[in-house]
């Protein structure tokens, strides 16, 4: 799987993550920090990761900031981005599951290297639901995306 990956430093879980995709078969896509070419600031960096992930350049996107919450944040205002921010494995596969997320954001100041691994195989181990319960709330957020502002 193609993967996109933004941090706004190298600190943290960073690196490790990156490597870690390696290791368990995956492409990445680097940006912010991660990338010589590109500006380091997490509002830049995870909207370039998310931006892959709605033009499908990438399949997913993992993002990182220091707490996780601004790289969610931007990225959740990139049409087509269902962002979570993931501390843990329940989290992350209820996210998959419920949510469908497509962009999974940790923080590096909190994320342990024991943490990154279960959220990890948690996320790629997860399939959408597809209850329509489930996906009537995956297509209402797609209607909400598409609604002007009031």
């Amino acid at each position: 799987m193609r993967i996109s990956v933004a941090a706004d430093e190298r600190v943290g879980v960073a690196e490790e993550l990156v490597g870690e995709l390696h290791r368990r078969g995956h492409e990445t896509v680097l940006h912010g920090a991660l990338s010589d070419a590109e500006r380091d600031d997490w509002a830049w960096a995870s909207e370039a990761a998310a931006r892959d992930v709605a033009a499908r350049r990438t399949h997913q996107a993992v993002i990182c900031c220091w707490t996780g919450t601004g790289a969610s944040m931007a990225a959740n205002k990139v049409a087509g981005i269902r962002a979570a921010l993931c501390t843990d494995a329940a989290t992350a596969a209820g996210a998959r599951t419920w949510n469908d997320a497509n962009v999974l954001a940790l923080s590096l100041r909190s994320t342990s290297s024991a943490e990154l691994r279960e959220i990890l195989d948690a996320w790629f181990s997860t399939e959408p639901s597809n209850t329509p319960e489930d996906q009537a709330n995956i297509a209402h957020l797609t209607k909400i995306e598409h609604t002007a502002n009031v």
